[in-house]
């Protein structure tokens, strides 16, 4: 497993509350959609990251990790498993605390990679149905 239960808790209760949502759109039918709407109900700030830099839940939109001009705290990665090694370099890049990356996006190089960087990460897990489990 990418990511032990001790490492979920420390990166949803000590990295911060400023989360970056790579693949977040205005879509509701998507899971970053209803994911971001439950971080946000834990006190969580989104930051939805897609090329069309929409608003979703009252936030301003990004197309790129490196546009956002505020620190991140957690990269929590949307995209397909081919794309998401490339996420989670940006996020090292941009100083980000962790990477999350979602159910079904797996890449275990840049697991290895982020790791190695000093990032805190998880993989193939989702903090919508991990934050409850906190109490």
């Amino acid at each position: 497993m990418y990511g032990d239960s001790a490492t979920v808790g420390k990166i949803l209760t000590e990295s911060g509350d400023t989360w970056a949502v790579v693949g977040l759109s205005a879509n509701q039918a998507r899971a970053a959609y209803g994911v971001a709407a439950v971080l946000q109900r834990f006190g969580k700030r989104i930051v939805p990251v897609h090329p069309k830099a929409e608003t979703v839940h009252g936030e301003g939109g990004y197309a790129s990790l490196a546009e956002i001009p505020f620190p991140v705290d957690v990269v929590d990665v949307f995209v397909n498993s081919d794309l998401a090694g490339q996420v989670a370099d940006e996020a090292v890049a941009v100083g980000a605390k962790a990477v999350w990356f979602q159910l079904g996006v797996i890449d275990t190089a840049a697991y290895e990679r982020t790791r190695e960087a000093g990032l805190e990460m998880v993989m193939d897990r989702c903090p919508a149905i991990e934050i409850p489990r906190l109490g």
